[in-house]
């Protein structure tokens, strides 16, 4: 593994390159992300963020363009999308999943659960389920936790009682975390095995890194670096035969140039051969029946000491 989920929490022992299987005897997992919370503080979004002309043009010209980028390419996504933007534009998500898509969901209002008590992140996890259910006709498979722009960590956030919840909610899968670079699960309880399927991320293949640094319009943006980033981990993962995943917003790179990178590593990636392209719930349910917990979490006593002035 990279690291353990925030240090201590999960003490799985990460998956061989050899051990990994894909369907049809596929070579690569390769899945897109796309961001569609415009919320700007950890509180999530609100009437600035909404409002903000970014995000406008992300919704409609930006949303465009990558809707016909993706067909292009014959490539699906998950889009990542707080409750309350799904019950804002309901005819947008339609859409999203006419064409074959996945909706997850981003929170309630992309808010970090770290600003939560433990009842308020309780009825926000089961509004947000109500709403998506709603908006989508079925019940949301996933859940993600994406990072903001505040986010100290460029990580997203959970607490300690947001893996539980999910499990307690019937989700299939946890959308971002950092303990592995394929999917793994996150352990909530050592004794009794509790986990949920956790979907790889890491920020240095988000474009909210990239091309809004250190603020939007300061003419810093990096969409170069970010290029070769996913490039570069891109085909060090497709030669191992392991899972790479990228999560790019419209309002951030469905702009010009940009969106010309886009499309130029995606057409690169789609040239090879025995590349598998799943959604999240695709990804979750082909690794829970090939690799299931019962018999592929290995769990080995934390190695964990507290000291004083320790974090834990």
């Amino acid at each position: 593994m990279p690291w353990k989920q925030d240090y201590t929490i999960s003490d799985e022992i990460g998956i061989a390159d050899a051990d990994i299987a894909w369907p049809h005897e596929k070579q690569c997992g390769f899945s897109i992300v796309v961001d569609l919370s415009p919320a700007t503080s950890p509180s999530g979004l609100d009437e600035k963020s909404l409002s903000y002309p970014t995000y406008h043009f992300g919704m409609n010209e930006g949303l465009d363009a990558f809707l016909e980028t993706f067909a292009n390419h014959r490539l699906k996504a998950t889009f990542a999308v707080p409750a309350a933007i799904a019950k804002i534009y309901p005819a947008t998500i339609e859409r999203l999943s006419a064409a074959g898509h996945e909706i997850a969901v981003n929170g309630l209002l992309g808010e970090d659960p770290l600003t939560l008590n433990d009842k308020a992140e309780v009825q926000r996890i089961t509004q947000a389920t109500d709403i998506m259910t709603e908006v989508i006709g079925t019940r949301p498979k996933g859940w993600f936790s994406l990072p903001r722009p505040t986010d100290p960590f460029a990580t997203g956030n959970v607490s300690g009682r947001t893996i539980d919840l999910l499990i307690d909610n019937g989700y299939d899968y946890f959308g971002n975390g950092l303990a592995d670079d394929a999917p793994h699960y996150w352990v909530t309880d050592f004794d009794t095995r509790r986990n949920l399927l956790t979907l790889p991320y890491y920020y240095h293949f988000d474009d909210r890194f990239f091309l809004m640094f250190p603020a939007e319009g300061t003419g810093l943006e990096r969409p170069d670096v970010l290029l070769r980033n996913w490039k570069s981990e891109f085909f060090a993962q497709y030669r191992r035969g392991r899972y790479f995943s990228m999560t790019v917003s419209p309002q951030r790179s469905g702009w010009g140039h940009r969106l010309n990178n886009l499309d130029t590593f995606l057409r690169e990636a789609v040239a090879l051969p025995g590349l598998w392209n799943p959604t999240g719930s695709q990804i979750a349910d082909h690794w829970v029946s090939q690799h299931p917990a019962a018999t592929h979490l290995k769990l080995e006593a934390s190695i964990w000491q507290n000291h004083e002035g320790s974090l834990s």
